[in-house]
């Protein structure tokens, strides 16, 4: 891969994916593919709540469950993709946080690290760059990324029901 001339799979549309069937569910079905999501996202708040005041650490979550409702058949959206890109950004941000301070010069530290390590670990997932910034700017406490890690975890919880729609409107399109 260090030539740069393979692709890079978090960056393609994942091999199979029927993106014709996108095209023909209609509103209603665009509907019932973005009630997943925003529940997620709401119980994904609610945890949050629960457990840490630190509401801000977890908005990048929020477009990660957009970008998965978007196309959940892009490589950009695979689990794969999801955990390694954010769980990288937070711990870039959490340890620019410790090393540098709250402030800019740690938040632009942590993007640029976060970039970098999404492009060579082939794992880009855009919201995660937010998540770099949030743990550089916040993250007043270490705990918050096993908080963050737990709320990641019902974000992959998404991806899986999303897969699982599409496969269902899939097959009750066609029957």
């Amino acid at each position: 891969m260090s030539d740069g001339s393979q692709e890079r799979e978090s960056l393609k549309p994942v091999e199979g994916a029927n993106r014709s069937l996108r095209r023909k569910i209609g509103l209603k079905g665009e509907f019932a593919l973005a009630l997943l999501p925003t529940i997620t996202v709401l119980a994904v708040l609610g945890l949050v709540e629960m457990l840490s005041r630190q509401r801000l650490l977890f908005a990048s979550l929020a477009s990660s469950a957009f970008l998965i409702y978007l196309d959940p058949q892009h490589g950009t959206n695979t689990v794969r993709t999801l955990v390694i890109a954010h769980l990288v950004a937070a711990s870039v941000g959490l340890v620019t946080f410790l090393t540098l301070g709250p402030g800019y010069l740690a938040g632009g530290a942590a993007m640029v690290a976060a970039i970098a390590l999404m492009i060579v670990l082939d794992a880009v997932h855009p919201p995660a760059v937010s998540t770099s910034l949030s743990f550089a700017f916040r993250a007043s406490q270490e705990g918050n990324l096993l908080i963050f890690g737990l709320a990641l975890g019902v974000t992959v919880m998404l991806v899986v029901l999303q897969k699982l729609a599409l496969r269902l409107l899939a097959r009750f399109s066609s029957g």
